[in-house]
């Protein structure tokens, strides 16, 4: 399995796993792509950009996740809660990775605000990974 799609497992693994956040939600609704037919609050995994970020020493992996958090609340609280959850669980976290070591996992930015679609509100979570093969 790629690092990137692995890393993407452990991210999903570790979100719901977590009580809090899964209680937020509604339950374990944390996808690969927007549930059809499906109203918010969900966590959707967003683009993914992997670039060679090899050493002298060691190959290694870096990696761009963007984590999309919906919500339909009228306003940004619900949207901005959820988020706060989701960099609170995976900034720092160690995660087990199949087939690779996680060096790094860290918040880069978040991004929130209206959606088009039906009024929803979203928020754009983007972390920056480093990844080793084992």
């Amino acid at each position: 399995m790629s690092a990137a799609l692995s890393l993407r497992a452990a991210i999903r693994a570790h979100l719901v796993a977590d009580a809090s956040l899964v209680a937020l939600l509604g339950g374990p609704r944390v996808h690969d792509e927007p549930p059809r037919a499906a109203l918010p609050p969900y966590v959707v995994f967003g683009d993914v950009e992997s670039l060679d970020a090899s050493g002298d020493e060691a190959p290694a992996q870096e990696h761009a996740l963007l984590i999309e958090v919906w919500s339909r609340e009228g306003g940004l609280s619900e949207t901005l809660k959820l988020s706060a959850r989701v960099v609170a669980l995976l900034d720092g976290a160690a995660l087990a990775v199949e087939n690779h070591r996680l060096a790094s996992l860290a918040w880069v930015f978040t991004d929130a605000g209206r959606a088009a679609e039906q009024g929803f509100r979203r928020a754009i979570l983007k972390f920056r990974a480093v990844t080793e093969p084992l």
